[in-house]
């Protein structure tokens, strides 16, 4: 296995595992001149299309590249005309040719997950429907994909009423507004290092995507968004595995990009500039995750941070641009649990 050192502002070529597939990345602080939080951003042709939270709604933004979109005009898709209440964190995904912007709205314990539609990217959408999440419990964070043949719902939530902690659940999708079956529980914040800031403690943000050996990863955020303890994890469902079976879900072993070395998986380097890097998004053509790396030789990322040297607030968080390869022979372990004790496939490199 070679490596050639990342830094910044170098161009990084890794050959993974011995598995012959080349891949590189850029790696540079890119902080754009968006101030907002949790980025939802894909590709369509050459065009870059993303949604944010914006004026108590929905806004999206076109561009040419990942690093324009905080320069392009916002267009407001969708007002809280009903009064639904706080508006966080929309993804906007494709399926079929058609868009769909899923989002929470609520408040406190009555948030809950919503959806509209439209043909185009930035305007006609429909009005927005609540998602019939199955327990219908306080649910945020929540995307579409497809993987098997099967629409998917993820989406962070909790198991009862109460505050206690942010879990990751999967559920079917008959459509991409309609939930069909029971939800599972695939992720829990019961690791040592994604407890490090809590009241509650987080698992959420999830983002799918596959890797080059076909399986399925759902990357999230853990720790308090509120801190700088925030980081990306990876969980890996092992090959041939069940999606809603918890134990054929494999969880990094420490943040895989974050701010603090003491939290990082072994062989990852905590961030040069940006403080509590969290709830990104894969930028992938549509949004699909079957077209994710190795696609092309650069794979962009974005996600939320705070510049370090800024005191760490949610008011200070700006859109990043960044990248992300995929990294091949690593194992996760775990212990104490059902089933194999271990896992080795794919992982991910993330840069600034």
């Amino acid at each position: 296995m070679k490596k050639l050192s990342l830094v910044a502002g170098a161009l990084a070529l890794v050959i993974a595992g011995g598995l012959g597939v080349v891949f590189a990345g850029a790696a540079g602080a890119g902080q754009t001149g968006l101030r907002a939080a949790d980025p939802s951003v894909l590709r369509v042709g050459a065009t870059y299309v993303s949604v944010q939270s914006m004026n108590g709604g929905l806004a999206v933004r076109q561009a040419s590249s990942p690093d324009g979109l905080a320069g392009a005009a916002a267009r407001q898709v969708w007002s809280d005309t009903r009064g639904r209440g706080e508006v966080w964190a929309p993804e906007i995904v494709m399926d079929d040719g058609r868009y769909y912007i899923y989002f929470a709205a609520g408040v406190g314990a009555a948030h809950r997950m919503f959806v509209i539609s439209s043909a185009v990217a930035d305007s006609g959408y429909t009005a927005e429907t609540q998602l019939a999440l199955p327990d219908n419990k306080w649910a945020i964070d929540g995307t579409l994909f497809t993987f098997g043949g099967q629409r998917w719902f993820v989406w962070s939530g909790w198991a009862g009423d109460t505050n206690v902690e942010q879990n990751i659940y999967l559920a079917r999708m008959s459509n991409p507004t309609t939930p069909t079956g029971p939800r599972y529980v695939i992720s829990q914040p019961r690791e040592s290092w994604e407890r490090v800031v809590g009241n509650p403690f987080i698992n959420e943000g999830p983002e799918p995507i596959r890797d080059p050996n076909g399986q399925l990863h759902i990357v999230y955020s853990a720790n308090g968004s509120w801190s700088d303890q925030y980081c990306l994890a990876d969980l890996r469902l092992r090959a041939g595995g069940d999606p809603t079976y918890v134990w054929d879900w494999y969880k990094s072993n420490g943040c895989l990009f974050g701010s603090n070395r003491a939290t990082m998986m072994a062989g990852w380097d905590p961030t040069l500039a940006a403080n509590g890097p969290g709830h990104h998004t894969f930028v992938l053509l549509h949004g699909d995750i079957a077209t994710s790396p190795p696609a092309g030789p650069r794979f962009p990322l974005m996600y939320h941070a705070v510049a370090k040297g800024t005191p760490y607030s949610w008011a200070n968080r700006f859109w990043y641009t960044g990248t992300f390869c995929w990294w091949g022979n690593t194992t996760y372990r775990r212990a104490n649990v059902p089933g194999a004790t271990s896992d080795t496939g794919f992982s991910l490199k993330f840069f600034e």
